[in-house]
């Protein structure tokens, strides 16, 4: 018996999202993109560093936004003989520049933050303040949008998850505005600016790391490659696995390659119809391509060998 490849392709994991789902993606980055330019003019206007940096950091909304939008899409358009497997690994590249860009805005608003701590100037509190609220307004609304079906929905979720810690954002916000007017000290503002700039770059941080290992194909860090090959040893007839390789297409799509030796074993399409449903519902990979071997020691598969690539 010779080698089979044998594809598995019970299901892929291409969940299209619903005209809905585009919807809130749409109404979600145009109240963002319209707050942030509200929050630069009054951040400039009022004086106000806490406000521009929150600007900084509702614009990494408005790019995380247009991000999961764009998977969505994407995930839409068909693979082509060029492109076999489509454009979803767009995602990934939009996600490690969106990542690079961010670092470079903390460090403006780091740099602009300790200049205006170490030269504190007057703040228009007032205008600081009315427009965080409208902050907390924008983002729970915005989160409201991605509510529903965001348990089944990575982006949705993210989404939903982001915009609520940006509320909270803005409400901080409002409270150094309350205190800078209870108390006149205007180094609130600039320490706010230095404190919304940490806030994003603990997110851009594991966002530019987790990038670059998709970019890398690394295994997706919510897979276990260990419990893989595990599971994938306990099938029926399997008495090895080897060349086993995840990683993931897109954002939101997982694929797998292996090696299955199963001695004596014949064609099976409903055996690896049955491994795909698995695969995808235990470990959330869709797209697995599987192949297998009767592990004849006269043929031996050139990639047994855990080193061999």
């Amino acid at each position: 018996m010779g080698h089979h490849p044998q594809h598995g392709h019970a299901s892929h994991g291409h969940h299209h999202g619903p005209a809905q789902a585009e919807r809130g993606f749409a109404l979600g980055v145009s109240l963002n993109a319209g707050f942030v330019v509200l929050e630069v003019a009054a951040g400039l206007i009022g004086g106000s560093m806490a406000l521009l940096a929150d600007a900084g950091h509702n614009l990494s909304d408005v790019l995380g936004l247009v991000l999961a939008w764009v998977a969505v899409r994407l995930a839409r358009r068909l693979p082509s003989g060029r492109r076999t497997y489509g454009w979803h690994r767009g995602t990934i590249l939009a996600a490690l520049g969106n990542a690079m860009l961010l670092l470079v805005a903390v460090g403006a608003i780091a740099l602009e933050s300790v200049q205006r701590l170490l030269d504190p100037s007057p703040v228009a509190t007032g205008l600081m303040l009315w427009v965080a609220a409208a902050g907390i307004v924008v983002n729970g609304g915005t989160a409201l949008l991605f509510a529903r079906g965001r348990a089944a929905d990575i982006n949705r979720r993210g989404a939903y998850l982001h915009m609520l810690a940006d509320a909270a954002v803005s409400a901080g916000v409002v409270a150094g505005a309350l205190m800078i007017q209870a108390t006149g000290w205007a180094w609130i503002d600039p320490v706010l600016g230095l404190g919304i700039a940490g806030v994003i770059l603990a997110g851009t941080w594991g966002l530019l790391r987790e990038s670059i290992d998709l970019a890398m194909d690394a295994v997706p860090a919510n897979i276990d490659l260990e419990a893989v090959s595990a599971w994938l040893l306990q099938q029926p007839g399997v008495a090895e696995v080897h060349d086993l390789h995840i990683w993931a297409i897109s954002t939101t799509e997982t694929a797998l390659t292996a090696h299955l030796v199963r001695p004596g074993a014949a064609m099976d399409d409903g055996f690896l119809t049955g491994l795909s449903g698995g695969l995808r519902s235990r470990f959330g990979i869709g797209h697995a391509t599987l192949q297998v071997e009767a592990g004849d020691p006269a043929h031996p598969c050139a990639l047994a060998p855990a080193e061999v690539v």
